[in-house]
């Protein structure tokens, strides 16, 4: 049989994943700011070689 009532886990469930979803977000704006940081140290040792 089904449950009655409200339903008991959904908002916990919903802010949770929205905290996990930002926080993958920003580690993934890092890596990026990273990789571009090493291009760009990359990029001025080439030159001047």
């Amino acid at each position: 049989m089904a449950k009655k009532g409200k339903e008991k886990n959904t908002q916990n469930k919903a802010k949770h994943t929205k905290l996990i979803n930002r926080k993958k977000n920003k580690l993934r704006k890092e890596k990026e700011a990273r990789a571009e940081r090493l291009k760009a140290i990359i990029k001025k040792a080439n030159e001047q070689k």
